[in-house]
């Protein structure tokens, strides 16, 4: 199916994604093949909760759902400082994904970097 049509818009769902990011590229939020959706990421914080040391984080954006496929980083080793909040995406910079396509997220350190997505699911159905 091609991208849902977001004039003509069904039903709009909000949802929240959040967990801890890893040393390897892991999905953030996705939008499978043939969801018949379009999703629009409103936000992107990270925050690292280690009280000592800063971190880095690289968010993508991919061409196929689960971080497969080619990477486009949005943000590539940006440190976020020891108990520090950066907001990668926000409601004036949205980021679109369209069906089989994922936001990733990778961390320099394991356990140090959090985040929360928020985001809605745009249906023309």
């Amino acid at each position: 199916m091609a991208a849902p049509n977001v004039a003509n818009t069904a039903t709009l769902t909000l949802k929240v994604s959040k967990g801890t990011i890893g040393t390897s590229m892991a999905t953030a939020v996705n939008n499978a093949a043939s969801s018949n959706l379009a999703i629009k990421i409103i936000s992107l914080y990270v925050a690292n909760v280690d009280g000592t040391n800063a971190a880095d984080v690289t968010v993508s954006v991919f061409d196929q759902d689960d971080v497969g496929g080619t990477g486009t980083a949005i943000a590539s080793t940006v440190s976020i400082p020891a108990d520090s909040t950066v907001v990668i995406i926000d409601e004036n910079s949205p980021i679109y994904l369209e069906e089989d396509m994922s936001l990733g997220v990778q961390a320099s350190v394991a356990g140090d970097l959090v985040y929360v997505a928020s985001y809605q699911e745009i249906n023309d159905a």
